[in-house]
């Protein structure tokens, strides 16, 4: 009897999708969109997004530090012009301390992470503000394009902007 894993039922589903498919014209994407790995969240439903006009970019809280990479390569090579950063509601980057995280890696692997920023945050709009800052102060991305800020909320399946201080 075999143990049927997550990835054996994601490459299931894939052989699927592959029956049918049909490649699309990736088109030029002008938005890239930085958000949560939560997996609540579509980003391409949730923002009506057309299949191959948007770089996704995810993280753990949808960090900026993260991100900040991928944004560059997304805008430079690619020509994104829009970034928006999208934070949620009951995000599990609210429930502990990178103290909580390093503990726990010293107890159940052995390892000392004490370098490592996890980047948890306590308060949502302030997470939003703080990694529109991040972006404004780094010389890897581009400075003349629109940068918004919003939450997500996973209850209701709605945005909110999250306004400068």
């Amino acid at each position: 009897m075999s143990h049927h894993t997550a990835i054996d039922a994601a490459l299931l589903a894939n052989q699927r999708f592959a029956e049918d498919f049909l490649p699309a014209d990736a088109g030029q994407p002008t938005l890239a969109v930085l958000l949560c790995m939560d997996a609540r969240i579509d980003p391409i439903r949730t923002l009506g997004l057309r299949y191959g006009h948007a770089h996704i970019i995810r993280n753990a809280g949808g960090r900026m530090a993260d991100a900040l990479r991928s944004l560059s390569i997304s805008q430079r090579l690619v020509g994104t012009r829009e970034v928006a950063v999208i934070h949620h509601t009951e995000c599990a980057m609210m429930t502990f301390t990178d103290e909580n995280m390093r503990q726990r890696l010293r107890e159940e692997a052995g390892f000392i992470a004490d370098h490592l920023a996890f980047l948890p945050f306590r308060d949502l709009d302030q997470s939003v503000r703080d990694d529109l800052e991040v972006y404004r102060s780094s010389p890897l991305v581009r400075q003349d394009v629109v940068l918004r800020g919003f939450v997500y909320d996973v209850a209701t399946g709605s945005m909110r902007e999250v306004l400068p201080a």
